[in-house]
């Protein structure tokens, strides 16, 4: 087996919801400029008792049930996050904790809002190496607890959540994961930020526009021409859920005019490292794609990092 796919997928948020409305009685905002401006109307807020490994075993739970797998099934957890409070134990060891795996490798990843783009070939080449044989990859963050609530440009952007992806071998000619291709700006590196004590989210967010509506375009061609298809054999488009102004514009110039766009950005907010599988795992639900046809999955932000890579849905 040379190969690797996305076997089953799974997401969760936290219950409580806030809406534009609920933030525009705490800083100077409006439902109409929130919407206007990055097309969020909701996101799921996680309580102090909920901490990101608790969002990211709920999601990956799920994942191992869709897939018809157990825990002991699985001897690599991945977890990308730039939220996590501790520095060891790492988000996937507890994960692993709280799920009762028996010895997994365990590693988090830190490309903040790339995060899972980058987990997931970090995922396919270890299973495809022989190093691993089924693997968990999550994305998950809690953005609302590096977020300055006095802030408006940022506040009314972020949420909570995690999503997963289980990931094993097959295969080569069923092979379900294409190419990688991932890189950096470091001359950018400042232009998203979660830093100081206490940590605190911030952005150049013209910068971030104005890179991703130009820039973002023809490396996401590049990505299907590497896994050997045009962006009109494209099924579904799944990138980083950061600003519908984003969004949209960027599938577009992809040119993926037979795509689903993913949308849960107006739904969740911005919730970094989580929003693509999130984002993937509730197309997959709803039956908005069909099994085995091809996604775009790209990731962008902090550093500026980005990575994307064509699937095949499960």
């Amino acid at each position: 087996m040379t190969g690797t796919r996305i076997a089953a997928l799974g997401h969760y948020q936290p219950a409580k919801v806030l809406t534009n409305d609920e933030l525009a009685a705490r800083v100077d905002t409006s439902d109409e400029w929130i919407t206007s401006r990055v097309g969020i109307r909701t996101r799921h807020v996680a309580g102090p008792t909920e901490p990101v490994d608790e969002l990211a075993a709920h999601a990956a739970a799920k994942a191992l049930a869709a897939a018809g797998l157990t825990p002991a099934d699985i001897d690599l957890v991945l977890v990308a996050t730039s939220t996590a409070i501790d520095r060891s134990p790492n988000t996937a060891a507890r994960v692993a904790a709280r799920l009762g795996m028996g010895s997994p490798a365990v590693m988090d990843l830190n490309v903040v809002c790339a995060g899972f783009t980058h987990a997931l070939a970090t995922a396919d080449h270890a299973v495809r190496a022989g190093s691993a044989t089924r693997a968990l990859v999550i994305g998950a963050d809690k953005m609302t607890d590096v977020t300055d609530w006095s802030d408006r440009t940022t506040c009314v952007l972020v949420g909570d959540g995690a999503g997963a992806a289980v990931v094993e071998a097959c295969d080569d000619h069923e092979a379900g994961i294409g190419p990688v291709l991932w890189g950096s700006v470091p001359e950018m590196g400042n232009a998203v930020r979660i830093e100081g004590t206490p940590p605190r989210f911030a952005q150049e967010g013209q910068a971030v526009y104005r890179w991703a509506t130009t820039q973002l375009p023809p490396i996401a061609r590049q990505v299907c021409e590497r896994a050997g298809i045009t962006p009109e054999d494209l099924a579904a488009v799944v990138l980083h859920q950061a600003n519908l102004r984003i969004i949209e514009p960027v599938a577009r110039r992809i040119g993926a005019v037979n795509a689903v766009v993913a949308r849960d950005v107006v739904e969740s907010g911005n919730t970094s490292a989580a929003s693509i599988p999130m984002a993937l795992s509730k197309l997959v639900e709803r039956g908005d794609v069909a099994p085995g046809a091809p996604a775009l999955l790209f990731g962008f932000g902090g550093n500026l990092s980005y990575a994307g890579q064509v699937i095949r849905c499960p």
